[in-house]
């Protein structure tokens, strides 16, 4: 009988692989985890534990902020701030990078996370969870600036998520695939159920809020209408759509099962190139996403390669089964190229593509 793998005994064996580590990243990565659990057990007692709800504020992005939101992001900042390991952190909650107290030692990590993805999932009971992104300190300074956590995400450590779904799982990767820990509840550890997860090379789902298929570029709107079709259109197979309005449980989706997931650039805010946030929802995913053998891609260029201007930069986010991220940025440049002619009739522009003869 095989014995069940820990997190804690996998971290471990991944940090003997590097002679020279002195263990400050596995530490982090454990304050990361502690903080997952806390979060889990909030999320899983619900309106007993006064989490359901508006907080009654609004963040810096503008958001009507939840109670968990709050909570969930007070537990990641004090339970990853005095271990001695960061540098720093940025939260999708807090407007500016959030210093180390100066009674806390500090280390040479950068740690960038959205502490609860989905909270307008929270009080429908449907799947939440938590995402966050491992930088190295640029420099070797204990008091990063903003300016420090602006690296592309070609160069992230670590990158995962939580889930807090039927089963709270932690998946990440550092740089050698991604794997997936179950959180046993009897004794309160995570445990290695699914190893090397890989995305399947075909596709037969995509995830795409449809309200706003009036605002979609042309090259988008292609892509949908190919997968509409069904067996008698030009893919020659059904797709089936799916939105759970929470990037957490769509990329958990992709990666057990496959599909693409896209929240693409739209005419909806023009002051708002995308929806989703570059540093701690895009990047990170991204990386779990090309770890797991898929590709990541605004349409027109790669996630991980994009240079951050800003710390709470949006951007367009299609990420999922190879094939179909590299058909959708040929459909764009093509687009670009003026070589799609047939797909810019009033067909894209004046009907819904959900609307029958």
């Amino acid at each position: 009988m095989t014995r069940e793998k820990t997190i804690t005994e996998f971290m471990i064996e991944e940090q003997r692989r590097y002679p020279e580590a002195n263990g400050d990243f596995t530490a982090l990565l454990n304050y990361v985890r502690l903080a997952c659990k806390r979060i889990s057990f909030i999320v899983g007692r619900g309106a007993l534990a006064g989490a359901h709800g508006s907080a009654q504020a609004i963040n810096v992005q503008g958001e009507t902020q939840m109670k968990l939101d709050v909570m969930s992001n007070d537990i990641f900042l004090r339970t990853s701030e005095y271990g001695g390991h960061l540098a720093g952190m940025v939260s999708e909650e807090l407007e500016e990078p959030y210093q180390i107290p100066a009674e806390y030692p500090r280390g040479k990590y950068l740690l960038s996370f959205d502490p609860l993805d989905g909270s307008s999932n929270i009080d429908i009971n449907a799947p939440v969870g938590s995402i966050f992104s491992v930088l190295k300190s640029p420099n070797g300074t204990d008091a990063p600036t903003a300016a420090d956590f602006l690296q592309p995400g070609a160069q992230q450590l670590c990158a995962g998520y939580a889930i807090y779904g039927a089963t709270t799982m932690l998946v990440f990767t550092v740089g050698r695939g991604v794997h997936g820990f179950t959180l046993d509840r009897g004794f309160g550890e995570f445990i290695l159920t699914h190893p090397n997860m890989r995305i399947p090379a075909e596709a037969n789902e995509f995830a795409i809020n449809a309200s706003n298929e009036r605002f979609w570029e042309p090259p988008v709107k292609r892509y949908v209408m190919e997968c509409l079709a069904g067996h008698g259109g030009v893919r020659g197979k059904d797709f089936n759509m799916r939105w759970i309005a929470s990037l957490v449980a769509e990329v958990h989706r992709i990666l057990i099962r496959g599909g693409l997931f896209m929240y693409p650039r739209d005419t909806k805010d023009p002051a708002k190139p995308g929806r989703l946030r570059l540093l701690y929802e895009a990047n990170p995913m991204a990386m779990l996403v090309e770890q797991a053998g898929g590709a990541a891609s605004t349409g027109n260029a790669r996630i991980l390669d994009l240079q951050p201007t800003e710390l709470h930069q949006r951007v367009p986010l299609i990420l999922g089964c190879k094939a179909e991220v590299e058909r959708i940025e040929q459909y764009h440049h093509e687009h670009d190229q003026g070589l799609d002619r047939i797909y810019s009739s009033p067909l894209f522009k004046e009907r819904s593509l959900f609307l029958q003869n």
